[in-house]
């Protein structure tokens, strides 16, 4: 099923067994990135053979990590429409802008293509219990996820998080505890229950198989589009995983030879109130500062320091992208734009992608030419507060 060969340190390069748990490099404590026998893939895999496949992210099942196909945990996950949104092109000038409506996954996310994978490896490698730190989404796909594979859930989340993100969690029999504090308070509650518990820490990037997950994106646009990328990816950032996982899916699927060596330019997406990947990104810096007294209507990115930040500031660097941060009621007017003109109904950071793009259209850094696809990273209807009924 898999063609992993074995993990990566993304600083730097030491490598590490696949087929034991893995968390951070020992070495350097930097994230570690799953590799594959790209060249076998080659000779053996052609990308044709995708249109006989389940539309689901396990399409892609030889670059991802689970060995065994009796391991995945499945719900339907991944294989999400790419909408073409003329309406709203029309209002902004762009005929060829698209939304890529992640809020058709399991539990109404994105979050559900990496924990899909990570609990999937996770029981494949013989973990009993997991834990999370999370703002919402992320909480309840690894809740629901650990239901269907009979792992206990550990979930930790602010005390200010929706009321639908703890209810999902506790319909799918997570213990769910609320913290005082922001998700960096939660993760460290996670860490402790880690130490003490023996616990699997399914942190943003602190284990590798969520990325591998995220990166199903990536595969998908280029499959969508007739394996040729969009000009502009603009993508709502909290710990960034789904950014960094497209970026390494590109690079896979060039080495497979599926597509040629154009990128398109990654534009991360963070609220003003919680703002460091721009403020580093804009500074030059190679690592982005905590962000004090984070604050912010979209939970999602209410992320006050990624563990890699690094990654984000080299994808968006390399592709010669940026990073744009929008203010709290921009991104909701704009959150009702996306619902009203093409009847998706967007969560705040999906509305922060359209508010960040409309900047950069006034700044004349967008060209009308351009193909640009908005992440909607999920269903607005874990938002009650986040908008006017």
């Amino acid at each position: 099923m898999s063609y992993l060969t074995h993990l990566e340190c993304s600083r730097c390069g030491k490598h590490y067994a696949a087929d034991e748990r893995q968390t951070l490099c020992p070495a350097c404590a930097r994230p570690l990135l799953a590799r594959y026998d790209l060249e076998s893939i080659r000779g053996s895999w052609d990308r044709d053979a995708l249109r006989t496949r389940p539309e689901t992210l396990w399409r892609y099942r030889e670059v991802l990590p689970v060995r065994d196909e009796r391991q995945a945990v499945q719900l339907g996950e991944g294989y999400t429409p790419l909408v073409h949104a003329r309406r709203l092109g029309e209002a902004l000038g762009l005929p060829h802008l698209y939304v890529k409506d992640e809020s058709l996954n399991p539990t109404g996310s994105f979050k559900a293509r990496g924990l899909a994978v990570a609990v999937s490896r996770a029981r494949e490698l013989g973990v009993a219990e997991v834990a999370i730190p999370s703002a919402g989404n992320a909480a309840g796909a690894m809740a629901a996820y650990a239901a269907r594979a009979g792992l206990r859930a550990h979930v930790f989340m602010p005390a200010d998080v929706p009321l639908p993100f703890r209810q999902e969690c506790a319909a799918f029999g997570a213990e769910v505890t609320l913290v005082d504090g922001l998700i960096t308070d939660c993760g460290k509650r996670v860490r402790q229950g880690v130490q003490e518990h023996g616990w699997f820490d399914m942190s943003t990037l602190k284990e590798p198989y969520r990325l591998e997950g995220k990166k199903t994106m990536g595969y998908e646009l280029a499959e969508q589009f007739g394996w040729r990328l969009p000009d502009l990816i603009v993508y709502p950032t909290g710990g960034g995983t789904g950014l960094i996982g497209m970026w390494k899916a590109f690079s896979e699927m060039e080495a497979l030879g599926w597509i040629d060596s154009q990128r398109p330019r990654m534009v991360a997406v963070q609220a003003e109130g919680c703002a460091p990947i721009p403020r580093a990104f804009h500074a030059g810096e190679e690592f982005a500062a905590p962000w004090e007294g984070a604050r912010t209507v979209a939970a999602g990115l209410r992320v006050p320091s990624a563990v890699g930040d690094f990654l984000i500031l080299r994808a968006l660097r390399e592709s010669g992208g940026t990073a744009v941060a929008v203010s709290d009621p921009a991104l909701v007017e704009a959150q009702l734009r996306m619902s009203r003109l093409e009847g998706i109904f967007a969560c705040p950071e999906g509305g922060a992608a359209l508010a960040a793009l409309e900047n950069l259209l006034s700044t004349g850094w967008v060209s009308p030419r351009e193909r640009i696809v908005l992440f909607n990273t999920g269903t607005g209807l874990k938002y009650p507060d986040a908008f006017p009924g």
